[in-house]
């Protein structure tokens, strides 16, 4: 056995957990998903990468998009889908029991993310990517290349949102945060 943190304990997912659950953060990264098709975890990989002190090219962030896409497309999206759609829908089940097996299809759904998040670390790990850089400068320059990247033009108030979020953590709570995160 050896002394690395159990998966689901990556700095990158513990960073992910206390992140996300910030105020309005888990609202913006939904409205980016839902308008712009950002992958909400490549979003999250992004901003742990400043955290890191390491701000992202472009390219860099093209190459991580083809290295997750068909893991998110074959199973994050339909997932989620299946979760929304469960939710308050009408169908001949039992409501109980369906809202019983939609929280099971969103646990599995956030065990597809942690999956995509360990890839993404383990990825990192053997080869690191970007160039150093101020932590609050490489926040901000890699929400910019994921726009970039997207070719599209992020909403200032979210993207606000997140580099306010990302600032008010400090370092030490970054790295160390254990508490979880859901989707509704």
């Amino acid at each position: 056995m050896s002394d690395s943190p159990a998966p689901t304990e990556t700095p990158f997912w513990r960073f992910s957990l206390r992140f996300y659950r910030q105020s309005g953060v888990s609202d913006a990264c939904i409205a980016l998903q839902d308008e712009y098709g950002v992958d909400v975890n490549l979003l999250l990989f992004l901003l742990w990468c400043a955290d890191e002190g390491r701000s992202l090219a472009t390219d860099e962030i093209k190459k991580l998009d083809d290295t997750v896409r068909d893991w998110r497309n074959l199973t994050v999206i339909p997932l989620r889908d299946i979760r929304r759609k469960l939710k308050g829908a009408q169908t001949l089940t039992d409501p109980g029991q369906q809202e019983a097996f939609r929280t099971k299809v969103k646990a599995i759904e956030l065990e597809a993310e942690r999956l995509q998040q360990q890839a993404l670390y383990a990825l990192n790990q053997s080869a690191p990517i970007g160039k150093s850089a101020d932590p609050r400068t490489a926040a901000h320059a890699n929400i910019c290349a994921y726009e970039h990247f997207m070719g599209a033009t992020f909403p200032r108030d979210a993207v606000e949102v997140l580099l306010d979020a990302f600032n008010s953590i400090t370092p030490g709570e970054r790295s160390s945060a254990s508490a979880g995160a859901e989707r509704g």
